[in-house]
């Protein structure tokens, strides 16, 4: 256990390091960026463990697996739903996250706002944006965007705080740099057009990536290796 504990120490403070290098690169200041914890592939203990070691931020993909770790700390942290999220599980993450990561249709939209309502509280969302228009991958083409953002702002209990993208699986960096350009540069547009939302959070970068997501204006990083590996 204490070689696991030590294990991980290094491994944040490494991330903290190169977050910090990459914002002083890119002229920004490193409390602009939060690290969100990937929990997908570490069990309840290691997630206790590093938010011991000041981790506070979590995403997790799997709902079930959601409320499991959060059951785990004891000390606060702020939980994000970063995985994509089916209508029927809204019932269970809707009340338990401070941000869902992974909005792409008004009918999600909807039924988070009825969950929400239900719940007492404005439900904090992103939209997931496919910038590169995989179709293996979620989220809205940029041609959508507005009209989504239109009919999105009318729905009640739910606030729109950014945008969520993810780079294709590739070893090009500049390739990756193209795609998360392209979102901050489709978030400021959209900013410009004075919505009522505010559009304040940027999530895109993994591990393999959140350097070159941090020097294009990412304001969340979701790392699951970095720390866990």
């Amino acid at each position: 256990m204490k070689e696991m504990i030590e294990k991980y120490r290094q491994n944040i403070e490494c991330l903290n390091r190169q977050v910090s290098e990459a914002c002083i690169r890119s002229g920004r200041n490193s409390g602009e960026v939060t690290i969100v914890a990937a929990t997908k592939y570490a069990d309840p203990q290691e997630v206790k463990i590093i938010n011991e070691l000041g981790i506070d931020n979590f995403g997790e993909n799997r709902a079930d697996e959601l409320l499991c770790k959060k059951d785990h700390i004891k000390k606060r942290a702020v939980w994000h739903f970063i995985g994509h999220l089916q209508s029927r599980k809204a019932k269970y993450v809707v009340p338990e996250v401070d941000y869902i990561h992974s909005i792409d249709s008004i009918k999600i939209l909807e039924k988070v706002s009825s969950e929400a309502e239900r719940s007492g509280k404005i439900q904090k969302v992103l939209v997931e944006i496919n910038i590169s228009r995989e179709e293996t991958k979620y989220g809205l083409i940029t041609d959508n965007v507005i009209d989504f953002i239109n009919k999105a702002e009318k729905i009640d209990n739910v606030e729109l705080k950014g945008f969520m993208t993810m780079a294709p699986l590739t070893y090009d960096m500049e390739n990756i740099r193209e795609i998360f350009r392209k979102t901050r540069e489709l978030r400021d547009k959209i900013s410009s057009l004075g919505n009522k939302s505010s559009f304040t959070e940027l999530s895109m970068g993994m591990s393999n990536d959140f350097i070159v997501a941090i020097e294009e204006g990412a304001t969340m990083i979701r790392v699951g290796s970095s720390i866990f590996k």
